[in-house]
């Protein structure tokens, strides 16, 4: 997870993947129109131009990629159909996005109900719970991934990203970097998001740093004292 727009990552090419450093550089975006892709060597904004630093597990998968690619010229998209050409998102979405939820739990479900055969559950778009039985497993999450309703959104990994570097401390300018906004007020209202045990971790703030600031029970001034003082607030 690197924070990418589809675009960035539909026009993403070696020459902008720095295996040895980890990061990636965003210099190029893929636009989808009525004639087809168009790979324009500008991002969203100026502030989309930039470096991206890819943690560990994203920085295998671009070495297997790249492996698997036997040595692409740095022109080769990095994520590409076929033939070669710039991924269209609906493609993407039907192919491998859906069935991808669906494997993670995350869009109806898959259960293997005995031998070869496979019970596939998806709400349709009232809530309606609807379920089929199939001889694979295949079958059965194309056809959740084909009739269910809702799930996440490709974009949504944007936002996941930006709350996740925001829960674990990282300064929100460096942030605002990383995802390419030009205001860091765009990073924090559209992208952050509370956690669920965002009460959890504010009482875990004070638990211990606060708690060692004040004095000891001992030290702790009587009423009178604070009645002495007041003239002085």
């Amino acid at each position: 997870m690197s924070a990418l727009r589809w675009g960035e990552c539909a026009g993403l090419t070696w020459s902008s993947v720095d295996l040895d450093r980890a990061s990636l550089r965003v210099v190029q975006v893929a636009e989808e129109t009525h004639g087809g892709i168009v790979l324009r060597p500008y991002p969203k904004s100026r502030a989309g131009v930039r470096t991206v630093p890819l943690p560990g597990f994203l920085l295998a998968a671009f070495r297997e990629l790249h492996t698997a690619a036997d040595d692409p010229d740095p022109r080769t998209l990095v994520f590409r159909d076929r033939v070669g050409r710039p991924l269209r998102r609906s493609n993407f979405r039907r192919r491998v996005w859906l069935p991808s939820l669906v494997r993670a739990g995350l869009l109806g479900q898959v259960a293997n109900t005995g031998p070869h055969r496979y019970r596939a559950t998806w709400p349709d778009r009232e809530g309606v719970e609807w379920s089929a039985e199939f001889t694979t497993e295949r079958e059965a999450v194309a056809c959740v991934a084909a009739k269910a309703a809702g799930g996440m959104r490709f974009h949504d990994l944007r936002h996941a990203y930006a709350t996740w570097l925001v829960t674990d401390g990282v300064p929100i300018n460096l942030v605002q970097r990383v995802m390419g906004h030009e205001q860091a007020s765009t990073t924090l209202n559209r992208y952050t998001h509370t956690p669920d045990d965002y009460a959890a971790r504010v009482l875990e703030a004070f638990d211990s740093s606060a708690a060692s600031l004040l004095p000891p029970t001992e030290e702790m001034p009587s009423d009178g004292a604070f009645d002495a003082d007041v003239d002085d607030l």
